[in-house]
């Protein structure tokens, strides 16, 4: 019973300080850092060998009417399993984009955005390793991949400069050994500089 008042009263916390009112949120020309944290394909961590993730570091910049531009890193991770090991796939991309906000609240605490962006990078199977423990051998191979994605975002001013993000998107990259499509589903932090 504690714990539910504790969490109670945290939460209402939370939702009294993020409506407050603020006139300097996505003025064109800031800039923010953003970290997000990704589930892929529907699963993070069903079990121990089965694992679907990714990160991505970016920096967005501010445009009119609360859009924004978007230039990060992100590191995406699947692994398949085969027999008692799970095969990795690593992909290291580079990202560029555009999100238009098409709703906010009238306080400017929340911002609902889409959005493009273009994606290209190097995969890689099993870190290079062709020849597993058993004695069969990887035909998939080491290469650069190459598309974009189109994303839903949700932006939550916790404080001024502290932004809780959600996000769902569509990855479709060419040239890539595990498929041409993989659902995101997210969640971040963005600090304004």
């Amino acid at each position: 019973m504690k714990q539910i008042l504790s969490l109670s009263i945290s939460l209402v916390l939370c939702l009294v300080c993020s409506f407050q009112a603020s006139a300097q949120r996505h003025l064109p020309g800031q800039k923010g850092i953003q970290l997000t944290v990704s589930s892929i394909d529907g699963y993070l961590f069903d079990n121990k060998k089965e694992i679907a993730f990714s990160g991505e570091l970016a920096i967005s910049n501010y445009t009119k009417n609360g859009n924004h531009t978007l230039f990060g890193i992100e590191y995406f991770e699947k692994r398949y399993n085969y027999k008692d090991v799970a095969i990795p796939v690593s992909q290291f991309t580079a990202e560029g984009g555009y999100y238009c906000n098409f709703l906010s609240n009238t306080g400017k605490n929340i911002f609902f955005s889409i959005g493009l962006s273009a994606i290209g990078g190097y995969e890689t199977s099993n870190w290079g390793k062709k020849l597993l423990f058993d004695g069969s051998t990887l035909e998939n191979k080491d290469c650069f991949i190459y598309g974009g994605s189109v994303g839903f975002e949700i932006e939550t001013f916790l404080t001024d400069r502290i932004i809780f993000l959600t996000h769902i998107r569509e990855r479709i990259l060419f040239g890539s050994t595990i498929g041409k499509f993989h659902t995101q589903i997210g969640c971040g932090l963005k600090f304004i500089l």
